[in-house]
């Protein structure tokens, strides 16, 4: 039953006695008895304990303009199937106007049923993860009242604001008793419970295995004017798609997490006490700020393990390890990868200043909660292998590179998610290349672009995952190494360095990134993002004509071969284009590519026998290898172009088998 006003007065009374308290000690105080028992069989029933206390102001200056705080206590059933949960939320509005609303997501509603938005987008598969007929979940707010115990249950309502689908429920609005002023805050008590699908599309539970990631009723974004280009301040409301994953504003959490005692927990944050238990359950209580989410997972299985370093650029940090069993042999693995992650990052980029980065590894049969990033919290692929390979690795720095371009540069990743993961799979090659010798076959990555599509929209309107795939993984990382390629390693180091060091605990945007580009290089760059960003233009180069003709009275004799070249889309500098004529004789000509097309006229003894441009395929905005190549003549069975750049994947392919 929904308590009475009453009794919500008298827990509002007790948490305000409880903050005063708190600031007036030295060290957190942690809120030390247990939630109550929630009946299995009223899941819908609130919890009515009160949160944890709330932890004393840091002393240091914030990083970030932390518009929410919460303070959420939540309990795993014995089950490992539910979730119920409490959390005071402080909202403050960041911007100059009165709000009259407030927006939540309600992640776990995605799992609700298959006519949710992500579901009927995905269909319920994500990335090689298929959700199972136990894949069914969701978030019911349970309660929602004031400070003063005024209920807003009446107030709430659903919201589709992307696709008008009455079925989705991951969206909600919350009509306020009063405006909230500029510069002023309101404060809202709320009671949930979750439903946790079997493990899919990065949270739910597997065995006694949980993961915890979108658990919690969470604060919309609210931007203010100029950011992200915006005219007018207001909520960015975007429902749980297929293909997007999320953003929020910076905020501080507070967190009490109880579980069956015999449970690991890895969380979002530092621990700020060690672990109680009491009647077979404990008590975890985790603190984090400058944080835009909270994560936790939890299991009896988990081998823990725990070490500190500090690095130039990284003043003492804690890498906690909570590893399956199955990798127990391999932890040293995990370690080094994220260890030289943060080494690299912190050099090229700029410090990490958070004090802990957890790294989960969940065990087989979990793969839908591997490969994911939280704010100082990562999941790695799940324990399926027995001796992996260097994907281990490659998950653990792409993770790990996240907490820069996500984690502290916290681009939209609904609407521009190229930000978030062409800059991670970027930053990923090079450190998979700087400290394990990986070099990416970047021309190869290149030929998987069927269907380019522009870079900047957003998430959902790609036509399907295997688009999205690969151009906000591939083609926007081939776009930044094409960028590199023009500008140089060093000016791309600054290029990057000084747009993380502008934009870190902000929400920047692709026009925020151009002007830091332009900046540093002091040229335009407005052609190139609007063909290759905004638009779905590829750089081609072809070879697109070739004529050859015997000279008359000439002794010996000799041919004359047109050769013309064209490019469409392509970047102006010099491109070589070999020729190969017959008598094994080869020449290479330099193509200035300030003409979209022109025409070499070569003599020689003997005729052309092929041409070929861009023949180290610097280029990697090409996709259309077939008409790099081409042959003076040709079977008329075959009157095709041969495409060289199959033989030259081959090629890569074999001495990658080799090397």
């Amino acid at each position: 039953m929904r308590p009475s006003y009453f009794k919500q007065i008298l827990i509002s009374i007790c948490s305000i006695i409880l903050v005063t308290l708190s600031m007036q000690d030295a060290q957190p105080q942690a809120w030390s008895s247990s939630l109550t028992l929630v009946s299995e069989e009223k899941a819908a029933q609130p919890v009515n304990e009160p949160v944890p206390n709330k932890l004393p102001a840091s002393n240091k200056k914030p990083l970030s303009n932390r518009t929410v705080e919460y303070h959420i206590s939540v309990k795993l059933r014995d089950d490992i199937r539910h979730l119920d949960g409490q959390q005071t939320i402080t909202w403050h509005n960041p911007g100059r106007k009165p709000v009259t609303d407030l927006y939540f997501h309600l992640y776990a509603n995605a799992f609700h049923s298959n006519q949710s938005t992500f579901m009927k987008e995905s269909g319920g598969k994500l990335r090689e993860d298929q959700a199972t007929p136990a894949s069914v979940g969701y978030m019911d707010v349970t309660s929602l009242t004031t400070l003063e115990g005024d209920s807003l249950l009446p107030r709430m309502q659903y919201v589709q604001p992307d696709d008008n689908n009455a079925q989705d429920k991951t969206m909600m609005r919350i009509r306020l008793p009063e405006p909230v002023a500029a510069g002023q805050s309101v404060t809202l008590i709320v009671g949930f419970t979750v439903k946790l699908p079997e493990i899919f599309a990065r949270m739910g539970y597997y065995d006694n295995f949980v993961m915890a990631g979108q658990w919690f009723p969470k604060v919309a974004a609210y931007e203010t004017s100029g950011m992200r280009g915006r005219t007018t301040e207001g909520w960015n409301l975007h429902q749980y798609h297929g293909n997007s994953e999320f953003y929020s504003n910076f905020a501080m959490y507070n967190v009490l997490i109880n579980v069956p005692e015999d449970f690991q927990v890895a969380a979002t944050g530092i621990q700020v006490k060690p672990a109680t238990a009491e009647n077979g359950r404990a008590l975890h209580q985790y603190y984090a700020e400058d944080v835009h989410d909270f994560a936790w997972a939890a299991s009896p299985h988990f081998l823990y393990e725990e070490y500190a370093f500090s690095e130039e650029g990284i003043p003492g940090v804690r890498l906690k390890l909570y590893l399956d069993p199955a990798h127990a042999a391999l932890k040293e693995r995990y370690i080094h990868a994220a260890k030289s992650a943060l080494i690299k990052l912190a050099k090229w980029y700029g410090p990490y200043p958070y004090s802990t980065l957890s790294i989960v590894v969940p065990p087989k049969g979990a793969s839908g909660a591997g490969g994911m990033e939280y704010p100082t919290l990562i999941t790695a692929f799940a324990a399926d292998k027995d001796n992996p390979g260097y994907e281990l690795e490659r998950v653990v720095i792409h993770e790990t590179a996240h907490q820069y371009w996500y984690g502290m540069v916290a681009s939209n990743e609904f609407e521009e998610a190229w930000l978030d993961e062409g800059f991670t799979s970027y930053s990923e090659d090079k450190i998979m290349e700087a400290v394990y010798g990986v070099v990416p076959n970047l021309r190869t990555e290149a030929s998987f672009i069927t269907d380019p599509a522009p870079l900047l929209q957003d998430a959902w309107k790609f036509d399907n995952h295997k688009q999205y795939a690969e151009n906000v993984y591939i083609r926007s990382k081939l776009v930044l190494r094409d960028i590199e390629n023009q500008i140089g390693d060093d000016q791309m180091k600054k290029v990057l360095r000084a747009y993380f060091q502008t934009f870190k605990f902000k929400h920047p945007s692709t026009d925020d990134f151009q002007a830091t580009l332009e900046k540093i290089t002091k040229q335009s760059w407005d052609e190139y993002f609007e063909r290759f960003v905004k638009n779905n233009d590829t750089a081609d180069y072809q070879v697109k004509s070739i004529a050859v003709k015997p000279l008359k009275k000439t002794d010996p004799l000799q041919y004359e071969s047109n050769i013309t070249v064209q490019r469409s889309f392509a970047k102006q500098e010099e491109m070589p284009v070999i020729l190969k004529f017959k008598d094994g004789t080869t020449r290479t000509k330099l193509w200035n590519g300030k003409q979209e097309e022109e025409t070499f006229i070569e003599t020689h003894t003997a005729p052309l026998e092929w041409a070929m441009i861009d023949p180290q395929q610097i280029n990697l905005l090409d996709n259309k290898l077939i008409n790099n190549y081409m042959r003076t003549e040709t079977p008329k069975e075959w009157r095709v172009r041969w495409n060289i750049g199959t033989v030259k994947i081959f090629d890569v392919l074999f001495k990658g088998l080799l090397f």
